[in-house]
């Protein structure tokens, strides 16, 4: 997801998102899970780093994991937008999300393949309306 929102929509686009994946820094993760507790692995990082007019993407299939669910009232705390990916019954993370992209089935596989097309998707879609349309049969995707 960072990838396909930072080089792929900034090719051909006016577009430079700032993309940051909160599960990237293995040793603030595993400062934060001796020191604090698993439950702030991603709320810890979304603190130091969020600015103004951020959108947390959140993922969990099951919508309930504590680290995501305490990511998610941090970005609310913080005044941030945020965009839940969830499936099974979307859990706390589909209420606490300003948006929620629900998968209504209840099989991890099936969830997370449809979290990945979700993800490709919202990168597209931003990218092809940043996109001058004379320009758009020309490029690959």
């Amino acid at each position: 997801m960072v990838c396909d929102h930072q080089k792929g929509v900034s090719n051909g686009t006016h577009l430079r998102p700032r993309v940051v994946s909160l599960a990237c820094n293995i040793e603030l993760m595993t400062a934060t899970i001796n020191d604090i507790g698993y439950s702030e692995v991603f709320a810890l990082p979304l603190s130091l780093h969020a600015r103004k007019g951020d959108v947390l993407v959140a993922v969990s299939s099951s919508g309930d994991s504590e680290n995501i669910v305490r990511a998610l009232t941090v970005s609310r705390e913080l005044g941030l937008k945020s965009i839940a990916l969830t499936g099974f019954s979307g859990g706390r993370a589909r209420q606490l999300a300003d948006v929620a992209l629900h998968v209504d089935a209840a099989n991890y596989g099936i969830v997370e393949d449809a979290h990945q097309t979700l993800m490709h998707a919202l990168s597209q879609f931003l990218r092809l309306r940043a996109m001058p349309p004379d320009q758009i049969s020309q490029r690959r995707f």
